[in-house]
């Protein structure tokens, strides 16, 4: 009968509401995860029908990935720059048994060739099954597994991240402590499997969502994927408005520019570009007291904006590091191994002063309500 139920009281109201939110964000974290994964397998498995059957893929030879890659971009479709559309095909080509996982929604996109023969899957003797794979990992698991070539190392990183539900960051650690090597080494696996596991981070449903991939995929602005404090957030778009005001040149560019170094994304706060000095200006804000990791990530961008941004006739860019506390501000200007002094000495004139950057600073800060 209703009345012998355990009435609900505001503690277990709590406790169910936490229950469903985690429940759902389980359930949307993987729909969203599985819809990438499925995704990024089937362009690679286009681009390996296409450089089989292709009926003009002798006409692009080795620059089909540049061609196909430029007119994607025009098409705003979401990464699939040169280099990722290559891990695709690499990715279809290691685990091309996914095809016996697709949903009958996802089977209408095989081309007929392939729907009309048996896809080779590798030896069962190590390999996780397919299903489990890309329900239980990631795309941004699955890209850095596509990076392994031995199949038996491969298959013990896809076994050991599911077993103990490894986040992305975890899985890029445990390689890059050579996990696999060390245990094959080991007399006790065991064990060391054990302190493996002990203290690993694992993978939450809501940082899954939260991937780089995922957002981009779902088309949300690069802003809102890299969660930024309210204090920041702030703090950028007063920051913003003030350089655009000064008139000395600046145009705005982007914010939050997505940049890939190497397999990892970097995320430059501000970007203008200065039409005086004929530079790009990169902006990094740090709601922290400075620290020369904080100085180093910025020299990365810049030299990476030196080496595939600057077009013919533009000097150097420069990058301004900002780190705020409550009670003080100070300001960092790098120049990444500039050495045109004339140049040097034109930025000081048309660039904001240090002490100037630094008075804006703590006057926003005090107006935001952080005042020393």
């Amino acid at each position: 009968m209703r009345g012998s139920k355990q009435l609900l009281d505001l503690s277990k109201l709590v406790s169910l509401i936490k229950e469903i939110d985690h429940r759902l964000a389980v359930h949307v974290g993987k729909a969203i995860n599985l819809s990438l994964t499925l995704r990024n397998w089937l362009i690679g498995l286009y681009i390996d029908e296409y450089e089989l059957r292709g009926s003009d893929r002798a006409q692009y030879g080795e620059n089909l990935f540049s061609e196909l890659a430029q007119r994607l971009t025009q098409q705003r479709v979401s990464n699939c720059n040169r280099r990722q559309l290559y891990r695709y095909l690499r990715f279809y080509r290691l685990y091309p048994q996914i095809v016996g996982t697709l949903p009958p929604q996802f089977k209408s996109f095989l081309p007929q060739t392939v729907r009309t023969q048996k896809v080779g899957t590798p030896s069962p003797r190590f390999n996780v099954p397919p299903k489990d794979l890309i329900i239980r990992l990631s795309y941004s698991h699955i890209d850095l597994l596509v990076d392994i070539d031995d199949p038996l190392k491969r298959a013990f990183y896809e076994i050991e991240c599911i077993r103990g539900n490894w986040s992305v960051r975890e899985l890029k650690r445990q390689i890059g402590s050579l996990y696999f090597e060390r245990s094959g080494l080991s007399k006790d696996k065991k064990k060391l499997a054990e302190l493996g596991r002990r203290g690993a981070e694992t993978s939450e449903p809501k940082l899954a969502i939260k991937d780089p991939y995922v957002f981009e995929f779902l088309g949300i602005k690069t802003k809102e994927v890299m969660g930024e404090s309210d204090l920041e957030d702030a703090l950028l778009d007063k920051l913003h408005d003030f350089l655009l005001e000064l008139g000395n040149g600046f145009c705005f560019e982007a914010r939050q520019k997505r940049i890939l170094i190497g397999r990892n994304p970097g995320y430059v706060d501000l970007v203008f570009y200065h039409r005086i000095l004929k530079c790009h200006v990169l902006i990094e804000l740090k709601v922290a007291e400075f620290s020369h990791e904080h100085l180093g990530q910025l020299n990365t961008y810049v030299t990476w904006y030196r080496k595939h941004m600057m077009n013919k006739g533009d000097n150097l860019p420069v990058g301004i590091l900002l780190c705020t506390q409550k009670d003080h501000a100070l300001v960092e200007y790098a120049l990444a191994g500039m050495d045109k002094r004339l140049f040097v000495s034109k930025y000081q004139l048309e660039l904001p002063k240090k002490s100037d950057m630094e008075k804006f600073l703590r006057e926003q800060m005090k107006e935001l309500g952080y005042g020393g």
